[in-house]
C-alpha cells in the first residue's frame, strides 16, 4: 500500500472513530495532526516524541476528549475510544510503553506505531 492509499485509509478510519465516540457519548476536538518534521526533530530533543513521528507523515492525529463538557486529559479516560481504534486496526498511544499518551491515535507505516 502507498503512503497516499494509506493516508486515504487513516482518514477514512478516523471518521469512523469520531462517529463512535459521538456515539458513545464522547466529543472530540482535534489537537494535533500534522506536525513538521522539524517540529518533530525538537519534540525527540525535549524527550516529547520521535524524530519519526506518524505526524509528519499524516498518519497520526492527537484528540481533545470531552465527556459531558468536561475535558478528560488521563490516558484511562481514553481507554474505550482506544480500545475500539485498535479493533479497527490501528495503534493507540495508550499502550506505548515507554511513554503512554492515550490522546494519541496513528496507523502503523514502516514499522513505527
Amino acid at each position: 500500500m502507498t503512503l497516499s492509499e494509506k493516508q486515504q485509509l487513516f482518514t477514512g478510519l478516523i471518521a469512523q472513530l469520531i462517529t463512535w465516540a459521538n456515539d458513545h457519548g464522547m466529543r472530540l476536538t482535534f489537537g494535533e495532526a500534522y506536525r513538521t518534521p522539524e517540529q518533530a526533530a525538537l519534540n525527540a530533543k525535549k524527550g516529547s516524541g520521535i524524530a519519526n513521528s506518524l505526524h509528519t507523515q499524516r498518519l497520526a492525529v492527537d484528540f481533545n476528549l470531552f465527556v459531558n463538557g468536561e475535558y478528560k486529559t488521563r490516558t484511562e479516560d481514553y481507554r474505550a475510544l482506544g480500545e475500539y481504534w485498535e479493533s479497527l486496526g490501528g495503534s493507540w498511544g495508550g499502550r506505548f510503553k515507554s511513554n503512554p499518551d492515550g490522546n494519541h491515535f496513528s496507523l502503523e507505516h514502516n514499522g513505527v506505531r
